[in-house]
């Protein structure tokens, strides 16, 4: 493509300065496009139906930088002939697709993400084996259009998964970008969680036909008894017609209605829980409510129908998914505690309820968090089993697992996949003791206790 000439490069620029309200200088980021835009080419995603009528300098003005796409931005024009301004057209999406070009370079940069602080990283905790449930539990990571950030929650979700509760990998569907750990900013060093090398195993693109296989596959697996977790990240809209998710390789639209489409092929299952992530993904809740087909279904979403969801302040992660997946894995990514205890009724299970409650009182307040269920039961979706005893499950097993555990901050998916292969075989031989003792230790006490009672009373105490 031709280059912009460097005799207009200054004007355009002032002139691009000058379109901004005071205010809006002061929030809005300001890029130019150095290659010259064609006449008759789409500029961004076709969807937005914004082309060129001549050949065309771009200059694109982020309003919300802090926040996924799609939200507010627009594209100044001017003629490449002259550097002459042409019009401002607005739009919800960058001026391209895939990658962010080279040639689009920031000359008025008021809003970034902070610098991460230098911290000691903290070991992973060793935690408890999660109970595991009857039946079994399958996932569904997705991110379409992904940055970086992006991908460090899918991590996080993974390892949470993996490490935490237990899930066999086999059964985690990811679905990213161009279907490897590729992003729009590129391919990532070390996860920033605990420095790291990335452990998500990446099994598709993050597009609808990916989505629409992993559902065809599942429809033959899933059972009565069974679980389906799915999270959706990256980058979404509403322009009225309904909410979506962006789909690689060009900002494609999945959907809500679409979605529900092929999450209804699913037969019968016992519970669906959904956590998204994306702008406007609350006008996924009621479709997925009304068209699941499991017993139970639970959806959280970072942002109603109407409004964008937003970065942590550092633009390492999406604030939602980051404090909803911290919940669930009862830790911040680096090992460190939460801000307070996502268990709230304190029976050792992080319920679908708990983690959406947690993530909604930590929130970033640019987001706009909702949630829906399809009962109260519903409320109660958890990855693990629930189970009375489950302190004296972990007080038997927790210093075990401590003997064995690798040295470092990151124990490695070989360590955890060994303890969730083994995990099912300890269950059968630990839980029904606990059982048994508790039955007989109840037997034993309960007319002791009750005649304890009956004396206390007896003498007049109230």
């Amino acid at each position: 493509m031709a280059k912009v000439q460097e005799k207009f490069i200054t004007s355009v620029k002032m002139n691009a300065l000058s379109q901004l309200a005071a205010a809006e200088q002061k929030k809005t980021n300001l890029y130019l496009d150095t290659e010259i835009h064609p006449k008759g080419v789409m500029i961004g995603p076709e969807f937005q139906r914004i082309g060129t009528e001549q050949d065309t300098i771009v200059v694109f003005a982020d309003e919300e930088p802090l926040a996924n796409f799609g939200h507010p931005c627009r594209y100044l024009l001017y003629h490449a002939a002259n550097g002459n301004y042409i019009k401002t057209v607005p739009a919800r999406f960058p001026p391209y697709l895939k990658m962010q070009p080279k040639s689009l370079v920031a000359f008025h940069q008021p809003t970034t993400f902070k610098a991460t602080p230098i911290s000691i990283q903290i070991p992973v905790l060793t935690r408890c084996p999660a109970l595991i449930p009857n039946g079994n539990r399958y996932a569904i990571l997705y991110s379409g259009m992904s940055d970086t950030r992006h991908l460090n929650d899918l991590e996080f979700c993974y390892r949470m998964l993996i490490d935490h509760y237990g899930f066999n990998g086999d059964n985690i569907f990811v679905l990213n970008y161009d279907g490897s750990l590729n992003t729009k900013d590129g391919k990532p060093g070390l996860w920033p969680g605990n420095n790291t090398a990335y452990r998500i195993q990446v099994t598709g693109k993050g597009d609808r036909a990916d989505f629409q296989a992993v559902f065809n596959s599942l429809k033959t697996k899933i059972k009565l008894d069974d679980l389906l977790f799915i999270h959706t990240n990256n980058h979404g809209d509403n322009l009225g017609q309904g909410s979506f998710l962006c789909t690689y390789p060009n900002w494609g639209t999945y959907m809500a209605t679409d979605f529900c489409t092929d999450l209804a092929v699913l037969p019968k299952y016992k519970s669906l829980l959904v956590m998204m992530e994306q702008c406007n993904s609350g006008g996924f809740n009621a479709y997925v409510v009304a068209n699941s087909t499991a017993a139970n279904t639970s959806i959280a979403s970072a942002a109603i129908a109407s409004q964008s969801s937003y970065a942590s302040a550092d633009g390492l992660w999406d604030s939602f998914a980051h404090d909803w997946i911290a919940a669930q894995f009862g830790q911040e990514p680096n090992g460190g505690a939460l801000a307070h205890n996502a268990d709230t009724n304190g029976d050792g299970v992080i319920e679908a309820v708990e983690a959406y409650n947690y993530a909604n009182s930590v929130k970033n307040p640019s987001d706009s968090p909702n949630y829906s269920s399809s009962s109260t039961t519903a409320d109660n979706i958890a990855f693990n089993q629930q189970y009375a005893l489950w302190w004296f499950w972990c007080y038997i097993l927790q210093p075990i697992l401590e003997k064995y555990r690798p040295a470092g901050s990151d124990p490695g998916s070989e360590f955890f996949a060994t303890v969730a292969g083994l995990t099912p075989k300890i269950q059968k031989l630990v839980l029904p003791q606990i059982s048994r003792q508790v039955e007989t230790l109840t037997k034993e006490l309960t007319p002791k206790v009750e005649a304890a009672f009956a004396a206390a009373f007896k003498s007049g105490l109230k």
